[in-house]
């Protein structure tokens, strides 16, 4: 079991809120609790960009906004213009949906170059690269890896948290095998408790995307209290 100190996990944290049925107050507490923690980032849909940028002025918090999300198959203008516009408004992070249907056809062309499209279009904010692992083969996750890296994202990211199923600690191990160091990879989806985010770091996860931020920190200040005891 890796050790984790909270000012090393809040730091690795995208803390999320992407339902479609979200408002304002929604996107306010969520930067409330990440002014709070301390969270490397809040991930929102574009439409609330530019009300969480505000929000979280002075914080140090960046704001990530999700494009072509969470489908993917739109056209590459439509999303290098989304991106654009949500860097405009205060995006530091772009996390983009590939074509999913068009890597699982080998059009290998086609998504290297709808991926290269939205980081021309997001410069200079970093782009991280959503493959959404749950539908893919091991074969088609290293292709959409290495095509990511090729059409210069700086990171890979495995699920919207719309899919069949979120991250799981095999398909993280593939990607950064894939990627190697210098490029980063983002779990998302289905993680809900400390194990869970153990296991995806010890996989070689650098970031994590979390709707359950809040009680994870919270389990993690519980776990150390409780640990002094045990050595007693």
């Amino acid at each position: 079991m890796i050790d984790l100190d909270k000012e090393t996990l809040v730091k690795m944290i995208d803390h999320t809120e992407l339902s479609a049925y979200s408002g304002e107050k929604k996107i306010a507490k969520l930067c409330s609790e990440a002014r709070r923690f301390g969270f490397y980032a809040v991930c929102i849909n574009g439409a609330y960009t530019r009300y969480a940028k505000g929000k979280l002025a002075g914080s140090g918090v960046l704001v990530c906004t999700v494009v072509g999300f969470p489908l993917g198959a739109g056209t590459s203008s439509a999303k290098a213009f989304e991106a654009r516009e949500a860097v405009q408004n205060g995006a530091a992070e772009i996390d983009m949906t590939i074509n999913v249907g068009a890597l699982r056809d080998k059009k290998f062309d086609l998504v290297r170059d709808d991926i290269r499209a939205v980081v021309e279009a997001s410069q200079p904010a970093l782009v991280k690269v959503i493959l959404e692992t749950c539908v893919l083969t091991d074969e088609e996750i290293v292709a959409g890896c290495r095509l990511a890296v090729a059409a210069g994202a700086g990171y890979v990211k495995t699920s919207t948290g719309f899919g069949p199923c979120g991250a799981t600690p095999a398909q993280v191990h593939l990607m950064r095998r894939t990627v190697g160091p210098d490029i980063g990879v983002k779990a998302s989806g289905g993680i809900r408790n400390l194990e869970d985010v153990r296991r995806l770091i010890q996989a070689g996860a650098s970031r994590l995307g979390l709707s359950a931020s809040v009680a994870i920190i919270e389990e993690l200040t519980i776990e150390k209290l409780k640990k002094p005891e045990k050595q007693r």
